[in-house]
């Protein structure tokens, strides 16, 4: 395999899975502030193909373009926590670059601040994740996985013993494998922290650093947030398939979705893919993978993927997973969990894929709404909880507009 040579490049894209690599002391390489540092990071997060190794995809040969309609005027207001919530504020406190909502799959809002635009690729971080566990839905219905309760070590060589030795596929993409994980981007010595140290080691590699990860609880025991879980999905898509994340990507799902505008993937120093927070596209083409589950799985009259794994994908399947139940960092959230999917409470029928610094693709079938929200929120993980994360209100947020269409 190809080994990226260009580190002061690769270097770069550590900051954008975990902590700032440089002490507070240090001067940072490219004169740029780390994430979670509290600074500003909308800079970055629309060029990340000039400061990482990236994998790059075309847009479709048969590009999609959404139709328009009358524009919605978003609501004033939305509670959050017994407060009325200012909409125009929000937007401003979280560094929103993009918001485009679809109804009907009609742009009915496309609004673009601060670095976004309408051909602007955007980091998704963990709203990856979501397209790793489509593609590996894709894989299973091609027949190159041959169910999701077979060892993900049958595909994927691991050691002995390790964290995924005997772990089913399904257990992994429902974050449930039991593996020691800490998720905490700010804590040097947390396995996220360690996995970005890996994606440059020329020894390592994010493929040899997950298999060799520590098992800690039995599989299925405990819902737990792992950025882990999902590398190891993107290296079974490449032992299944016999290609690369990008490229089974590219003809899997850019190109079948019309996605108007090239894409990537930043990668580590052997060129595999950051599954779990590496894609860059723009909020239109992330809408078109939102409309694909909408629409139940089916895309302009074909299927791209089957109902019963959409359904299966955005739904919570035992207690363990259930609302208040995942584990993040330490913390339980108030969301549940499906494969790579979280699920709002409520029981609304609604889900969305959430990436840090408030990256979302939010769907909401009843309402017939998919909305696409692009950031890079400056607070987010300064703090360990919800008051600078904004997970929860920003999903909060999201319903609020589908409500008031």
């Amino acid at each position: 395999m190809h080994l990226i040579k260009n580190t002061n490049a690769a270097s770069f894209a550590l900051r954008y899975i975990g902590r700032r690599l440089f002490k507070p002391s240090e001067p940072a390489s490219l004169n740029e502030a780390g994430l979670f540092s509290g600074q500003p990071q909308h800079q970055n997060f629309c060029r990340i193909d000039q400061l990482a190794p990236v994998s790059r995809m075309p847009a479709s040969s048969k590009p999609y373009f959404f139709p328009q309609k009358n524009s919605i005027n978003l609501p004033e207001h939305f509670s959050f926590e017994g407060e009325q919530r200012s909409t125009e504020q929000f937007l401003i406190d979280t560094d929103t670059a993009a918001l485009l909502v679809l109804v009907d799959g009609e742009i009915r809002y496309e609004r673009y601040l601060l670095t976004g635009g309408r051909e602007v690729n955007w980091l998704a971080m963990s709203v990856s994740k979501s397209f790793i566990s489509t593609l590996v839905g894709i894989a299973l219905e091609e027949g190159f996985i041959s169910s999701l309760d077979k060892a993900i070590s049958d595909y994927v060589p691991v050691k002995k013993g390790s964290a995924y030795d005997g772990v089913t596929i399904r257990q992994v993409l429902q974050m449930s494998s039991g593996a020691r994980w800490n998720e905490d981007y700010n804590d040097e010595d947390s396995e996220v922290f360690q996995m970005g140290q890996a994606a440059l080691n020329p020894v390592m590699g994010l493929n040899k650093f997950v298999a060799q990860m520590a098992k800690e609880h039995e599989p299925d025991s405990l819902c737990r947030y792992n950025s882990g879980d999902t590398q190891i999905l993107g290296a079974l898509l490449e032992r299944a398939t016999g290609r690369t994340v990008s490229s089974y990507m590219s003809e899997k799902l850019a190109e079948p979705l019309g996605f108007e505008s090239p894409g990537y993937w930043i990668t580590d120093i052997y060129g595999t893919e950051l599954a779990f927070s590496g894609l860059n596209l723009t909020a239109r083409d992330y809408a078109k993978f939102g409309e694909l589950f909408r629409n139940k799985g089916r895309w302009q009259g074909k299927q791209i993927i089957s109902e019963n794994w959409v359904n299966a994908a955005t739904s919570i399947d035992s207690a363990v997973r259930d609302v208040g139940q995942p584990v993040v960092a330490g913390h339980p959230i108030e969301l549940g969990y499906g494969y790579q999917w979280w699920i709002p409470k409520g029981n609304k029928g609604d889900y969305s894929a959430v990436g840090v610094l408030n990256q979302l693709v939010y769907v909401n079938p009843e309402k017939n709404t998919t909305i696409v929200k692009l950031s890079a929120n400056r607070k987010y993980g300064t703090a360990k909880d919800e008051r600078t994360d904004q997970n929860i209100e920003n999903i909060e947020f999201l319903r609020a507009i589908a409500n008031n269409i």
